[in-house]
This record gives C-alpha cells, sequence and structure tokens, in this order.
C-alpha cells in the first residue's frame, strides 16, 4: 500500500503533494546524525524535506512529516543528535539507533571516523540515555585484506564486543559486497575483499564462541545464506523491536498491524519492513572506502552547499527555485 499524499507548502511558498510516511529512515544514504543532525531537527520542526533521488535528481519529491511516528537512525557517530533527544522524546516519536561500530583504522580504511575508543565511549553513553534495546551494534561490513586476516579481525570485534555487549541487545554483520560499482573500483585500489567460504565459516564460529559471554542477538544483513540457528536474518528496520519500544503509540501499532511484510524496494534478502529514507548519496563525509553510497570527491562538494545553506529543505542545499532555474540554464545551453 502507498504511503498516504497531503498537499504541502513548500519554504518557497509553493503548494506540493507530498507523501506523508510512518516510518522515517534516517539515512541508509549518508550518516545523518554525524553531519546533518542539526539540519534534520529543522526539517522536523519545518515538517518536511526535499528528498533527492539520485535516478532523477530533478523530479521533486516531498516528504511530509506529519504522520511520522517512528525513525531508524544509521550512523558510526551519533554524538552530534544527543542535544536532540529532549526535543525527539517531546515530539513523542519512537527511535533507535543502528550504530556501526568496526576497527578498520590501522588498515586507514576509515579516514574520517572518530578514534575507536571515542565511538565505543559514544554508543555506551547512548545506550545509557536511550535504553540498550534501542542500540543495535553493527559490524559492517566485514572484509579482508593483504594485511589483516580472519584472526586479527576476530580479535578486533573481541575487543569491541567485552566492552559494549552489556550496552546492546543484538550484533549485526554483513559481509563486503563487491558487486557495488563504487566498492568494486575501491576494493581494487585498497586491497580488500570479501572472506572465502572457508573464512566465513571461521567468523560465524568466532563470533558465536564470543556470545556465549556477550549473550545478546547474532544477525546477518541481507543475507539469505543461512548461517544455523545461532544467526538470525535481520530486519534493520524491525516491527518487532518497533512494537516493543512503541507499545505506547496507538498510531505506530495500528500501521504495523495494517503494513506487514518486507519493504519491496530493498534487496531481495532485506527482511525490512517499509520506510522512507530521507538521506542524500555523495553527502557523507567519513571516507569509508568500501562505501556503496558515497564518491568522497562529490561528497566534499555536496558538504560545502549544505554548509552554504544549512536550513534547506535539500541536505545539499538547493531550493526547488533555484534547481528550477539551474535547469533552465541547462536546457537553454544546450538549445
Amino acid at each position: 500500500m502507498a504511503d498516504v499524499k497531503r498537499p504541502l507548502i513548500t519554504d518557497e511558498g509553493i503548494q506540493v503533494s507530498a507523501v506523508c510516511p510512518v516510518i522515517i529512515s534516517a539515512s541508509r544514504a549518508t550518516d545523518l546524525p554525524a553531519y546533518y543532525a542539526d539540519w534534520f531537527i529543522h526539517r522536523l520542526r519545518r515538517g518536511y524535506v526535499r528528498w533527492v533521488n539520485s535516478y532523477n535528481p530533478h523530479l521533486p519529491y516531498y516528504v511530509s512529516f506529519e504522520d511520522t511516528r517512528a525513525i531508524v537512525f544509521w550512523s558510526r557517530n551519533p554524538l552530534p543528535l544527543f542535544p536532540h533527544f529532549d526535543e525527539l522524546d517531546r515530539r513523542g516519536f519512537v527511535y533507535y539507533f543502528q550504530v556501526t561500530l568496526t576497527d578498520y583504522g590501522p588498515e586507514g580504511l576509515e579516514p574520517g571516523v572518530p578514534p575507536l575508543e571515542e565511538r565505543i565511549s559514544t554508543f555506551i553513553r547512548l545506550s545509557e540515555r536511550v535504553g540498550r534495546d534501542r542500540v543495535i551494534w553493527r559490524f559492517d561490513p566485514v572484509l579482508l585484506t593483504s594485511s589483516l586476516d580472519m584472526n586479527t579481525l576476530l580479535s578486533r570485534i573481541a575487543y569491541i564486543g567485552e566492552l559494549i555487549a552489556p550496552y546492546t541487545k543484538k550484533f549485526v554483520f554483513s559481509f563486503v559486497d563487491t558487486t557495488y560499482s563504487k566498492v568494486k573500483k575501491q576494493a581494487g585500489i585498497w586491497h580488500f575483499r570479501s572472506p572465502d567460504p572457508d573464512e566465513k565459516e571461521i567468523f560465524i564460529k568466532g563470533i558465536i564462541d564470543m556470545n556465549r559471554s556477550w549473550g545478546i542477538t547474532l544477525a546477518s544483513c541481507a543475507d539469505d545464506a543461512g548461517y544455523g540457528p545461532e544467526i538470525e536474518q535481520n530486519r534493520c528496520v524491525d516491527d518487532v523491536l518497533l512494537r516493543m519500544i512503541g507499545q505506547h503509540d496507538a498510531a505506530l501499532l495500528r500501521y504495523l498491524d495494517t503494513h506487514p511484510g518486507k519493504d519491496p524496494g530493498q534487496r531481495p534478502a532485506c527482511k525490512c519492513i517499509k520506510s522512507k529514507d530521507i538521506g542524500q548519496y555523495d553527502t557523507c563525509m567519513h571516507g569509508c572506502v568500501y562505501c556503496y553510497a558515497t564518491d568522497h570527491a562529490k561528497a566534499q562538494g555536496n558538504f560545502e552547499k549544505h554548509r552554504s545553506s544549512p536550513e534547506a529543505d535539500t541536505i545539499t542545499g538547493e531550493t526547488f527555485v533555484q534547481q528550477r532555474r539551474i535547469d533552465r540554464d541547462i536546457q537553454s545551453y544546450l538549445l
């Protein structure tokens, strides 16, 4: 069933039609909490965003927060969002975090993320603030290099896990997917790869052994391989979790009752329920070389655009009026 559409008045005073999703993803496409937390809160106050479709960037697509009851945050550094938790709570949103906490610093694969110890501290503080049910640990992606073997990788995961397992209830992993064009290109430059079948078996056995002391749920993301009864197939946008943490929200529960099943817009192996992502590709500044969502040269330029218009209805700052003018100029040039 499609999201409800309603009329909306934009920042420029133009009446448009906007979709009104109940669940927002913020975001698979960029680290919105790390780099655009203030923008996100401003847009919540304004009541809408204009989402940019990477395949058709000049077609306006408006997303209203009128019906929004739940938000799934994705981040490597949620710290900039901390000052806004009280407002999110006052507005009554049900929310939780997918926090990617990896350790590829020695290989130089994550040049823009904070030091590991800072990220561990932030993870713990986040859990203490919102509850361990609402902070999910992602080790994503799992990859190897010529200097990083599986035993070393598992030792790094064990170190992190011993510190943060008391502050989460789930560990989610996925193996790097080099079929994405951006990832394939970077894999050739940085010489990283997905584990082979034997290495994957060692990985699975390793995390199961670790979990004897952690005592949390283990889950794989968008992977139908089947790793045995100890490993669940994850739903990152999770109706079960939303029901638990949002049991007080009758509107959210009604939506979950009437919209069962996976999001058809996601990959076949993805088990997520439907949400609307409001992020924008090529805007994350972490610089992770294995990222499928970011051209890092474009991201720098887009971040500068954002800084010049930090409250616009898109992350990159161009208002719809400005974009229409650019489109007309391009069309005139082509003619």
